[in-house]
């Protein structure tokens, strides 16, 4: 049987599943129901705790997320955005997550992946409609998705906080390519990322976790994209962005421990862009 089917018991399950009612949080809506489903109980309260920080309602209403589309969820870490994206989307739409390969060479990447999975399983009622796949990765042809298809395309790409990642990685233009190519004509690129002062270098955009808005919009452009709409919900001025321990300095980090622990919980959490790109056509 492949790997990623369920077992003919665990179908009949989840099959039960899908025929009965949605539980009270997902019926009872405002519009689309977004506002309940963030405000559900599936989420937990250390999730939860954070919105004010990271501004959920407000950061997919920008991304003019709808029930009924096909969205890729890039590097979903624990699932912070999936424990919203996945009931939202699991009746009308569908959601894709593309995490760390399961045979990554690195082995905190390779327990992030195997957590991530294990979460879903624990609630399949909300979970079990949840593509997981890999991000993309080198292979003869170029860096490209290995295990995630989408014919047609997906009609919107999501990453949170992850672009310096692959600016580290050495592949940050490629993986826009490949978020490009797997995207629907007119379909959106949903980014947000920390922020950095103007003008900062390359080099220091690598180690700090900051990377500069005029750049994020030059590589998403270099890759195909078209900017449609910028965003400050997720803006922070009390960001100084010049910690020693880069972005990691603040919450929920915490890198540097105790040390200045209180001056780096009052700032909260990064300074963020957010933006709106769509594929053309």
């Amino acid at each position: 049987m492949p790997p990623n089917l369920p077992s003919p018991s665990r179908r009949s399950a989840l099959a039960l599943l899908a025929a009965s009612p949605l539980p009270l949080w997902a019926q009872t809506t405002t519009d689309d129901g977004l506002a309940a489903i963030i405000a559900g109980p599936q989420r937990s309260a250390a999730n939860r705790a954070r919105d004010a920080a990271r501004h959920p309602l407000e950061t997919l209403r920008f991304f003019n997320l709808r029930p009924d589309m096909a969205v890729l969820e890039l590097a979903p870490g624990a699932g912070w955005f999936t424990e919203i994206l996945a009931p939202y989307l699991r009746e009308r739409g569908r959601l894709i997550a593309a995490h760390y390969p399961r045979d990554d060479a690195n082995e905190g990447r390779r327990r992030s992946r195997a957590n991530f999975e294990a979460k879903l399983a624990r609630e399949p009622a909300l979970f079990d409609r949840v593509v997981v796949g890999s991000l993309p990765t080198v292979t003869a042809q170029g860096v490209a998705f290995t295990d995630i298809t989408a014919p047609g395309g997906v009609d919107a790409v999501l990453t949170f906080r992850n672009l310096h990642n692959w600016l580290e990685a050495g592949h940050l233009d490629a993986s826009l390519r490949a978020f490009f190519n797997i995207l629907k004509p007119g379909g959106v690129f949903g980014v947000e990322e920390h922020r950095a002062a103007p003008g900062i270098p390359v080099a220091l955009m690598k180690t700090s976790g900051y990377m500069a808005e005029a750049y994020v919009v030059e590589r998403c452009q270099a890759a195909g994209f078209v900017l449609e709409a910028r965003s400050e919900i997720n803006a922070n001025p009390r960001d100084t962005k010049d910690h020693a321990n880069g972005v990691w300095a603040l919450p929920p980090t915490l890198r540097g421990g105790d040390v200045d622990r209180d001056k780096f919980m009052a700032i909260g959490e990064s300074d963020r862009l957010t933006h709106r790109y769509r594929k053309p056509g």
